[in-house]
This record gives structure tokens, C-alpha cells and sequence, in this order.
């Protein structure tokens, strides 16, 4: 099969597809060596042709994405991906909105009791009982004429979708569970966690020290490396490793001189462009006020002996996730139970809505002794001490 080249061909597509009630989507992109993904395909299939699907080359010479884009943003055509977050990514990039509305069958998975962050090729075989040919895995998708074979593998990942949504979409509406992962879709689909920030990109480095004065530092140097990262359109660590920007950010040099003794960066690095731009950024960083600076992390210091309650909170969550066939990771995690157990108040996911029915409810009762737990015929169960 031919990948859809030009515009009109798209628009045409997207008119025919624009008439169901979902399609499935797929993308293949690159980013090893660039800090935005490169789209280099997008795969479509609806559940008229998902036997085929269409793929389309968005890198073929004068095609316009648009009708792609507004079929995106089409609100009676449910948009079915597996594990969505980067594919949404590369749409709100490439036209400024998230699509919506989704349907993200491995999230759907988890609701489901598939486990944590199953892959598609599981999927395909226990829901489908179709098999995938690995062997273009790997494939550099930059790279034309695309092959049958190619196309063939990446095609697989919508057609068998089709499969997957209608039978995850029956089941949840059977199991009454589908508000649960429309709250999940709704969370998938918040535009601000998919805006990039540079003055918070320092926000994801793992820092060693709570010294404002050091934050300071490091939050301008993430900056600076954040914006020329998208300038340049390189990864960040091809302007600056993290390891190197926390060692400049702990021992602030000021001269070139002190800059070129950090380890990692090559000879001459001070009285570079990018050198100098960082000796700016340090300047700038201790000059601001003080009361700007970036406020450390206060750490929530958790009651003495809170560690056995916590211990048999994962045993609960443990038993009341498997009884209700739900990806225990769904339903809360570590730092939640850890929360859980300092404070009956916590504002914690696990603590409202349907995770609160599933899990919290159950979490408080047997902190305060009015659940227990024991072990009957080699099994957990829990006991109402109530009665």
C-alpha cells in the first residue's frame, strides 16, 4: 500500500473518516537527535477499513496536515490510541491543540486488570489472538521510499486496535467502569501538561542541594538550556548534560577561567558562546532578588512508626485491586499510601471519587481498627471488626 502523499488525498481521507463514531491512530516519529519529535508517519484506520487502514507521509513535499489536524479536533470522532501521551505531544506541537476526545486503550487496559502500562503486542494477542511481526521494530521511519513491509508493520498498529477498543468499550460500559477512564481521558487531554516551559524546565533535574541560592543557579541554567535546546531543535543534553549543569549550578563560577575547570565540558568552553551565555545566566540568577529565588521542597516528615501502617495499606491495595481486577497502579501510589497514613485528610487521587469506593474508604477503616486483615485458606481476606 502507497502512503498518502498530498493534501488532497488527506482531505478526502479525513472526510470519509470524519463520518464514524472512532478511528484508530497510530504515529511513528523520531527524536534521537532533535529535541521535538520529527513525525514521520500517521496511521488511520476506521472501523470500515480497519482491515487496511491508510498511512499518510507527512514528510512527502508540500502536504498540509490541516484536515489531519481538524479531524483531531473533531468532538464527534473518538480518537483510539494505545499508550497516547507521546502522539498527543506530537499533535499539540505541530498544531498548537490536543486532540480530543481519546480513548487510550492501554490506560483502558489498567482500568481493566491488564496490569501496569501493558504494551499493544500483548494486547494483540490476548484480546485480538492475532500476532505482530517484530522485525521492523527498529526501522528508521526518517528514511524514503518506505517499504511494503514497513508500511505493512506500521499499519498493524491500528488495524488490530480496532479489535481492542470495541472489545475494551463493551466491557467497561458492562463492568459500569467506563466514568472511570473518561476521568482518566480528561486528565490525558489537560493541555497544560503538555506546555513546555523553559523557566520550569529546571523543575526535572534531580538536585542535590535545597540551597535557594543554588536553585536560583539551576533553575537559569535550565532555562538558558531549555530555550536554546528548542532554538537549536537538539536534544538538552547536546547543550548541556544534567550531571554538568548541576556542577556549574553548585560551584557558580564567574570567569571563564572558573568555568573551563568544570568537568565535562571540552577546552576553551568558557569564552564560547554558549560559555559566556551561562556566565550571564549565572550572574543574572544571583543578582535577582533574593526573595525570587526558588523555594526549597519542604519535606513532609511523616509520624514516627507510620512504616507498618503503610506496609499493610499495600497489602489492602494489593487485595482491592485484584479483587476488582484494576491495575494497582491506577488506584494509588506509594507517596499516596505514605500520605494516606500521615493524615485521614489527604488530597491524594486515592481519596476521591470512584478510587476512593475502590480503595480510600477502606484504607481509613483500617487505620482507625474497624477493618483487619488475616490470612484464611492461604489467603488475605478482610475482616469487619465492627461486628
Amino acid at each position: 500500500m502507497e502512503p498518502i502523499t498530498t493534501t488532497e488525498e488527506l482531505r478526502s481521507l479525513c472526510e470519509s473518516l470524519r463520518k464514524f463514531e472512532y478511528v484508530t491512530v497510530d504515529t511513528e516519529f523520531m527524536r534521537d537527535s532533535t529535541y521535538w519529535p520529527q513525525l514521520c508517519l500517521v496511521q488511520l484506520a476506521s472501523p470500515e477499513n480497519s482491515d487496511n487502514g491508510a498511512a499518510v507521509d507527512p514528510l512527502a513535499e508540500g502536504i498540509d496536515l490541516s484536515p489531519l489536524f481538524e479531524l483531531m479536533q473533531d468532538e464527534s470522532v473518538i480518537k483510539v490510541f494505545h499508550a497516547a501521551r507521546q502522539d498527543i505531544e506530537i499533535f499539540v506541537h505541530l498544531s498548537g491543540k490536543v486532540p480530543h476526545p481519546v480513548f487510550d486503550t492501554q490506560v483502558a487496559a489498567m482500568v481493566l486488570g491488564y496490569g501496569d502500562q501493558v504494551g499493544y503486542e500483548t494486547l494483540v494477542n490476548k484480546v485480538a489472538r492475532k500476532s505482530i511481526d517484530k522485525s521492523m521494530r527498529f526501522t528508521d521511519w526518517s528514511r524514503r521510499p518506505l517499504s511494503s513491509k514497513q508500511i505493512t508493520y506500521a499499519l498493524s498498529d491500528v488495524t488490530h486496535l480496532r479489535v481492542i477498543y470495541e472489545d475494551f468499550h463493551d466491557r467497561l460500559e458492562a463492568n459500569g467502569r467506563a466514568a472511570w477512564l473518561f476521568e482518566e481521558m480528561e486528565r490525558l487531554t489537560d493541555p497544560s501538561i503538555y506546555s513546555i516551559d523553559p523557566a520550569e524546565a529546571w523543575q526535572r533535574l534531580k538536585t542535590r542541594s535545597n540551597s535557594p541560592k543554588f536553585l536560583a543557579v539551576a533553575r537559569a541554567l535550565g532555562e538558558w538550556r531549555e530555550t536554546e535546546a528548542q532554538r537549536k531543535n537538539l536534544p538538552r543534553n547536546r547543550i548541556l548534560r544534567d550531571d554538568t549543569l548541576l556542577d556549574i549550578a553548585a560551584r557558580q563560577p564567574m570567569t571563564e577561567a572558573d568555568l573551563d575547570k568544570t568537568r565535562g565540558v571540552g577546552r576553551n568552553f568558557g569564552s564560547s558562546k554558549p560559555g559566556l551565555a551561562i556566565i550571564e545566566a549565572i550572574k543574572a540568577a544571583l543578582e535577582s532578588p533574593q526573595d525570587q529565588w526558588p523555594k526549597p521542597k519542604q519535606r513532609i516528615e511523616l509520624p514516627a512508626g507510620i512504616g507498618p501502617t503503610v506496609e499493610l495499606l499495600k497489602v489492602l491495595l494489593k487485595l482491592c485491586a485484584e479483587e476488582k481486577g484494576v491495575a494497582q497502579r491506577l488506584v494509588a501510589s506509594g507517596d499516596d499510601l505514605q500520605n494516606i497514613a500521615a493524615d485521614d485528610n489527604a488530597d491524594v487521587p486515592a481519596m476521591h471519587g470512584w478510587r476512593r469506593d475502590l480503595f480510600g474508604q477502606y484504607a481509613l477503616r483500617l487505620k482507625h481498627g474497624q477493618l483487619g486483615l488475616k490470612l484464611q485458606n492461604g489467603e488475605v481476606v478482610l475482616v469487619d471488626l465492627n461486628q
